[in-house]
């Protein structure tokens, strides 16, 4: 009796702790993702340009016929991109450079990085920023005091 007692707490922890572990696992990965207000307005002329330039003729078929993308593609480039200019870098902790982000050029083979930054025309989809990512990313654009900050997709959520 004491050997079936015994055999039948070991199951149980082992069955509990799997459980907990299997939950703990999918909680991770099932964050749900709150969208700002402002994403529910339709595109404007200069989302659609920026979107146009990455996606191409693949428009259509990748974003805007998808209902869930063209929510994605708001939110980033309404609320979790932000760029900012700053007065004294030095007091910064080093960050990426954007010259060393790649171009995000899978749609448009002939995609070129921008001269001269402009903060107000910028374009964050022609670069592959990590838009998953779980925690706020840092660029800076090369020789100059703006800054890229990218919110985590779950930023709302915080």
């Amino acid at each position: 009796m004491r050997t079936l007692l015994t055999k039948f707490l070991i199951l149980f922890f082992i069955c509990s702790y799997s459980y907990s572990q299997s939950n703990t696992y999918n909680n991770q990965f099932k964050s749900e993702i709150n969208f700002n207000e402002n994403t529910n307005s339709p595109f404007t002329s200069q989302e659609l340009n920026k979107l146009n330039q990455v996606y191409g003729p693949y428009l259509e078929k990748e974003i805007l016929n998808r209902p869930s993308r063209v929510l994605a593609m708001k939110e980033i480039l309404r609320n979790r991109v932000i760029i900012k200019l700053e007065n004294n870098v030095l007091n910064h902790k080093p960050c990426s450079l954007l010259s060393e982000v790649s171009l995000f050029n899978a749609f448009v083979s002939n995609l070129k990085r921008d001269r001269t930054f402009d903060p107000l025309n910028f374009n964050p989809l022609k670069y592959n920023f990590e838009f998953h990512a779980p925690t706020i990313q840092r660029f800076r654009v090369d020789n100059s005091n703006y800054f890229i900050i990218i919110k985590p997709q779950n930023y709302n959520n915080q």
